[in-house]
């Protein structure tokens, strides 16, 4: 039989029940804990320690239930944030083995009452019960699930942002909100990135460059457990190879020509929070020890000294290489390579994002005639045939190519809307976009050009667009490709490694 557990924040109707107030009568708490079987009660609290030893006291009198009392702290009792962490907290010290868990929603404060919703819901699951003088105890059933990816959201707004986010409408507000998109593609990539930020794991993201790794990383800390907490950004391909352990974990003054005084690394800076190292493909093999050794000790040994320093960061790399491959011609470490990619966010380019290009220029627009107001230049609107051209356009360089052309043709236009002419004028030829020169044809036949390679990447390239196009299914993919059925599209991308 499993033996059953209920937890409750304590509330402050609960304390007066215990003082003997006529109108809490008994309370929420013991109002369930009679209505029920329980071998095991967890009260969490915030309210003075001689408050809550007395309830305590008071309650065993009318239970032979053990009765376990959590003291905690928090800024607010309406503060999702530290709410979330002090359950879970409580929640992983529990011994969960063969428990049934129910949860009181009555007691405490309705951000309270909503964390739990949310852990029932997802990665604490639970019986809920409520309780009132009126109606007496009730077994709640949620007529919605709240998805995990919705937590961090949910655990930073009122009351009735909560219902709307339950119900699917997520707030203005929401962490992820500065990343534009409506593509379908995006949306998986987010609902990814909303389930990965509420865990304190490594993330690593890869993108081509521009595609806007970094603000992704921003987003997932922001949704994070550690949001009000540093966010430290750090370029790995621009500090110079011999001062980057000093960059990465502080020295001691004096410890090498120019070290004038004691300096926290950035780790170290990062402290409780989240670090992100962009370009992680760029750092010296020497490094890339000493980091594998930070990720797996949470300490640091800052240069000079000999003692290392205990530290709680969480990491999130970014990358415009593919890493695994990076790893196969030995430029980076196995091992650091899976200890960085416990969760791995693939950024698509721009010309994958179907539908979004058109809802980036106008966002993008409006940045650059906020950032023109105080040059003397107009407010620009941008001509259809202008965005038409836009839209057209491969954006080999990305969200940035397409943030910088709008910047140039702006300032070039004289006239209230930007036109065709001056759209032209503005985007720059890469040269992967000139005539015959894709990347793929026209490569000079000379030793190493590997024709069965560069038929493996057109058919890998393809396969996969299709795929993300198709929302993974394989029929309708077949079908664009022009397969003749389901098993031969099948065969093709177990031949070429793509993963199902």
């Amino acid at each position: 039989m499993p033996s059953h557990l209920l937890l409750a924040w304590m509330g402050r109707t609960d304390l007066k029940a215990a003082a003997g107030d006529p109108d809490a009568g008994v309370g929420p708490i013991a109002q369930g804990v009679q209505a029920g079987t329980y071998d095991t009660i967890h009260l969490l609290s915030d309210f003075p320690v001689a408050e809550t030893k007395s309830y305590v006291k008071w309650l065993a009198s009318r239970t032979g239930a053990a009765i376990h009392l959590h003291s905690v702290k928090l800024t607010s009792p309406t503060n999702f944030g530290e709410i979330y962490e002090r359950v879970v907290e409580v929640l992983e010290a529990v011994d969960r083995r063969g428990t049934q868990l129910t949860y009181h929603l009555s007691p405490g404060t309705p951000a309270m009452a909503s964390v739990w919703i949310l852990l029932a819901k997802t990665t604490h699951p639970a019986r809920l019960i409520q309780s009132s003088p009126q109606a007496g105890v009730q077994e709640t059933d949620i007529p919605f699930d709240i998805a995990a990816e919705f937590i961090p959201k949910l655990l930073r707004q009122s009351d009735e942002q909560l219902t709307s986010l339950a119900q699917g409408t997520p707030g203005e507000g929401a962490e992820f909100s500065s990343i534009i998109h409506r593509s379908a593609v995006m949306k998986r990539v987010i609902a990814q990135a909303r389930r990965i930020a509420i865990r304190s794991i490594p993330v690593l993201i890869e993108g081509e460059s521009g595609t806007g790794k970094e603000l992704m990383a921003r987003a997932i800390h922001k949704a994070s457990p550690r949001a009000d907490k540093p966010f430290i950004s750090v370029n790995c391909g621009a500090i110079p190879s011999e001062l980057v352990e000093s960059e990465f974990f502080g020295h001691k003054k004096g410890s090498f020509t120019g070290a004038i005084a004691d300096r926290k690394g950035h780790f170290e800076r990062a402290d409780g929070g989240t670090i992100f190292l962009d370009e992680i493909g760029e750092l010296p093999k020497a490094i890339q020890v000493k980091l594998l050794r930070t990720l797996q000790e949470s300490e640091v040994t800052p240069v000079g000294f000999s003692e290392p320093k205990k530290i709680d960061v969480r990491v999130v790399a970014a990358t415009n290489r593919t890493l695994i491959k990076e790893v196969a011609e030995g430029h980076f470490r196995e091992d650091l390579f899976y200890r960085l990619a416990v969760a791995i966010i693939k950024l698509p380019p721009l010309r994958e994002r179907a539908g979004d290009i058109s809802l980036l220029i106008d966002a993008l627009l409006q940045h650059v005639n906020d950032a023109a107001k105080g040059l003397g230049i107009k407010h620009k609107k941008i001509s259809v045939s202008a965005k038409n051209l836009m839209l057209q356009h491969p954006w080999p360089g990305n969200i940035r190519e397409l943030l910088n052309t709008l910047q140039r043709a702006a300032v070039w236009s004289d006239d209230e809307a930007i036109g065709l002419e001056a759209v032209k004028e503005a985007i720059l030829l890469s040269p992967k976009v000139l005539p015959g020169n894709d990347g793929i044809l026209n490569r000079p036949v000379e030793p190493g050009l590997e024709l069965e390679a560069l038929m493996a990447e057109v058919a890998r390239h393809y396969i996969e667009r299709t795929l993300a196009h198709t929302r993974n299914n394989k029929t309708q993919a077949a079908k664009l490709l022009g397969f003749g059925n389901y098993q031969t599209f099948t065969n093709w991308m177990n031949r070429y490694g793509v993963a199902q």
